[in-house]
């Protein structure tokens, strides 16, 4: 993606996620089920392992993600984007709590900072760092 598209996609996650409150209550009746994931740590091919086999998110499929996606794996931007993406479209199926790799200090010690700003400028990771 261009970077104009990835900003624009994270002022919108940002706007929408203001919104919300600090915690997030996530109820399902019986005939319904919740996938709870967590620590996903760059690792793309875990991420679409668990849509493989759960399903995409959608009307009849939540999700909860349980924070750290970034940091240790290398596509960690493609795993926020498509993440965001799913919470856009999907605000009430899908759930993002931060993890303690969603933080800045975490960021520049396992390498989310350093191979974001190298690729992508420090205006898109200043703009991570917020939405987080």
């Amino acid at each position: 993606l261009h970077a104009r598209y990835v900003l624009h996609l994270l002022h919108e996650t940002r706007k929408h996620l203001k919104q919300l409150p600090n915690i997030s209550h996530v109820s399902t009746c019986y005939s319904e089920e919740v996938t709870v994931c967590g620590d996903l740590h760059g690792q793309l091919d875990d991420l679409f392992l668990i849509f493989y086999k759960n399903g995409l998110p959608s009307p009849s499929k939540s999700y909860v993600f349980n924070g750290d996606f970034v940091d240790r794996g290398k596509q960690s931007l493609e795993i926020l984007v498509i993440l965001f993406t799913f919470l856009l479209i999907y605000p009430k199926e899908v759930h993002l709590n931060r993890g303690n790799h969603e933080d800045h200090m975490v960021n520049l010690r396992y390498g989310f900072c350093a191979g974001l700003s190298t690729v992508h400028g420090k205006k898109i990771l200043r703009m991570f760092q917020n939405v987080f």
